[in-house]
């Protein structure tokens, strides 16, 4: 935590975190009643060096009590100044406001529970202190949270520790970047970034055809059109393939969020906050995935397995790309989810993207459902490397069956003609190879 002063008055009333009552500190209230005690017991037994020994620990003990302060600490954790969501970098700022008298304020941060420093700080009326964490998380989660103890003159007084004040933000996956997609069977639209097999402007040359009406004059190949008939008895004209666009759907499992340990998968305990979970992972891939089809000009749009809520349509766009983004940070699970009757709702011939853990049917079921209906489905396995050093024998024998009932799940998607990318091992050459597959198969909509 690095702190920067400034000069300010209190915080106003009503702020969050105040306090208002003054102690003396413990060992300065014993200390003091303890040489009392020694004045007296010196004075009555005619002893001047005994009553000298106690006077003067208690004259400064109550000059520092007369001048202790009166008022609220107050405190504040706003946002920081170069607060950048999405970057790894948390920051805020912790407004200290003590009251005059006041020399210090004992800062006490806190992150999900856990301690991160103790720091006195000196504080002359109001103090900045800039507090910054990382994380390797996104989504919804918390910043810091602080408790503030305003400190007196000779550190004889103390005051009330104030409300814990708290930050908590919103953590945008990254976008990254990907070289190459694979595309839907089928593009739709006349306008876009690929080219589609009909005829069109904007794409590669079609052929050279004979003028009919509705073409343009400035398509005339007058080379053609001179070897051809020379007497221009009939033009000849350039045709192009028109560019279409593809429209995407990503579909977000949301159920699961666990992390490395297979030990935290039950949910009685939470994952570290230094692992990444399958759900930032997943994330950090539909971020990645819709930027890339994005950036070529197509439609994405994005669904929940995990809630019932109405998905976000395809759209086109930078705009469309801040949406997606945001609303795969507010993804999480939220209860026991209801098992879907059907699919969700796709617009016909596009690309639907699952991302999932695998560690059920339901995702699976869907991604069958999905090809089933004529799409191509890609099936992104978004599980965290697993770690098993640790675990014990009945902890790997249960962990062996959860890992082969999985295997079983993915090969029979595999089976049905589902494509898989394991999210953990290379995406970006996955994703490239299969973008160089042939979009159009025989038997689409037909398990191999």
């Amino acid at each position: 935590m690095t702190s920067t002063g400034t000069p300010g008055t209190p915080g106003t009333p009503g702020t969050p975190g105040g306090a208002g009552r003054w102690m003396p500190v413990t060992s300065v209230a014993l200390g003091a009643a303890a040489c009392a005690v020694l004045l007296l017991v010196g004075a009555f037994a005619g002893r001047p060096d005994a009553a000298v020994l106690g006077a003067g620990p208690v004259v400064a003990a109550a000059w520092h009590m007369l001048r202790r302060p009166a008022g609220p600490v107050r405190a504040t954790l706003a946002r920081g100044e170069d607060d950048v969501p999405g970057a790894g970098r948390l920051t805020g700022t912790l407004v200290v406001a003590v009251p005059p008298g006041a020399v210090a304020a004992n800062v006490d941060v806190l992150r999900l529970h856990r301690p991160v420093t103790d720091v006195l700080v000196a504080v002359r009326g109001t103090r900045r202190l800039a507090v910054e964490t990382r994380t390797v998380r996104t989504g919804p989660q918390e910043v810091a949270t602080a408790h503030v103890q305003g400190v007196g003159p000779g550190a004889a007084s103390v005051a009330e520790p104030t409300r814990p004040v708290t930050r908590r933000t919103v953590v945008l996956p990254p976008a990254g970047a990907l070289p190459d997609v694979p595309l839907p069977p089928r593009l739709r639209g006349l306008t876009g970034a690929h080219p589609s097999p009909r005829p069109g402007e904007g794409g590669d040359l079609r052929d050279v055809h004979p003028w009919a009406p509705g073409d343009r004059l400035r398509r005339i190949d007058w080379r053609v059109t001179a070897r051809r008939a020379p007497d221009l008895r009939e033009l000849w004209v350039r045709r192009e393939h028109a560019l279409a666009e593809a429209v995407v759907v990503l579909v977000v499992d949301s159920r699961d969020d666990v992390g490395p340990d297979p030990i935290t998968w039950r949910g009685s305990q939470s994952p570290r906050p230094q692992d990444a979970t399958s759900l930032d992972r997943a994330r950090q891939a539909a971020s990645a995935v819709a930027r890339a089809f994005l950036d070529r000009g197509d439609r994405v749009g994005l669904d929940d397995l995990g809630v019932r809520r109405r998905p976000l349509p395809p759209g086109g766009g930078r705009r469309q790309l801040d949406r997606i983004r945001h609303a795969l940070a507010l993804t999480h699970p939220e209860g026991e989810p209801a098992t879907r009757l059907r699919p969700p709702r796709v617009p016909s011939g596009a690309l639907v993207v699952l991302f999932s853990t695998f560690l059920d049917d339901e995702a699976a079921v869907v991604a069958e459902q999905s090809r089933r209906a004529g799409h191509r489905v890609v099936a992104v396995d978004v599980l965290p490397q697993v770690r098993t050093r640790h675990l014990g024998a009945r902890e790997h024998i249960a962990l062996r069956i959860v890992q082969v009932a999985r295997a079983d799940r993915l090969a029979a998607l595999t089976d049905h003609d589902v494509e898989l990318v394991t999210w953990r091992e290379a995406p970006a050459v996955a994703l490239q190879t299969l973008a160089r597959r042939a979009q159009r198969r025989p038997g689409a909509g037909v398990p191999a």
